[in-house]
């Protein structure tokens, strides 16, 4: 048993191993060029155009602006993507019969299938440049994931007290949000949370296809080889995704 988990272990080994270096042939990689000496000394100089990075108060008050507008992004897709997925996940985790379950899971599948940067791609082409493009994109790639989550939530919960309020003629809604709600509350603020995390990293990076934020001023800055702007604009990147992260944790040790 022991030397054919050994030989077993080795065979995948070695295939992981022949599909990378095939991966490298095929992709036809310079890698002897990437640590040659002149490769080390344009790297170094292209760091060193990105310091010291452009503070002055003009430029600071852009990137303030900028900041903002991406919090203000990636807070409202994520709400707006929390109330769509919950309204989703009832019907997905078959609280509404056989079909609407289909139904909602093959909606939920197709919008998180759909990379956020393609989604912000069409809602630019279908609303124009700008935040409002962004938002859309968020909020329909992020209700795709939240309502799967939020579904599996609610697969895993107990229906006896939900079921409970029913036998007593409480009404279905008043008893989803006495019998079902309080159980999967907590699960539901974590899964949202970590959502607007990374929806705050993605709403800068949306800017690049024009939907406004971080991402559109660094676009903006790198386009025109400004350097020392694109080094400030990362440097906010940065401090906002530290402090976010900060304020997520702290959210989400107060509700545990």
């Amino acid at each position: 048993m022991r030397a054919g988990v050994s030989v077993g272990a080795l065979f995948a080994v070695a295939l992981v191993l022949a599909a990378v270096g095939a991966s490298f042939a095929y992709l036809d990689m310079p890698l002897g060029a990437l640590f040659s000496g002149s490769a080390v000394d344009e790297a170094v100089s292209f760091v060193k155009r990105f310091f010291p990075p452009d503070l002055s108060p003009d430029f600071l008050a852009k990137v303030g602006f900028a900041t903002l507008e991406t919090l203000a992004i990636s807070l409202l897709s994520t709400l707006l993507a929390a109330l769509a997925g919950a309204l989703l996940a009832l019907p997905a985790a078959g609280r509404h019969g056989v079909a609407a379950r289909v139904g909602a899971r093959f909606i939920l599948n197709l919008l998180r299938s759909v990379p956020e940067l393609v989604w912000a791609t069409l809602m630019v082409l279908a609303a124009g440049l700008g935040p409002f493009a962004g938002t859309l994109a968020l909020a329909l790639h992020t209700t795709g994931v939240l309502g799967r989550l939020f579904a599996e939530a609610l697969e895993n919960t107990p229906p006896a007290p939900a079921e409970a309020l029913v036998g007593g003629g409480a009404p279905a809604l008043a008893s989803f949000f006495y019998g079902t709600l309080p159980l999967v509350a907590s699960q539901w603020l974590a899964y949202g949370l970590y959502r607007w995390e990374m929806n705050i990293r993605m709403a800068a990076i949306l800017g690049f296809v024009g939907a406004g934020g971080l991402g559109a001023l660094l676009y903006y800055s790198l386009s025109l080889f400004h350097e020392a702007q694109a080094s400030t604009v990362i440097l906010a990147m940065l401090a906002m995704a530290i402090a976010v992260d900060g304020a997520s944790a702290w959210l989400r040790r107060a509700a545990a």
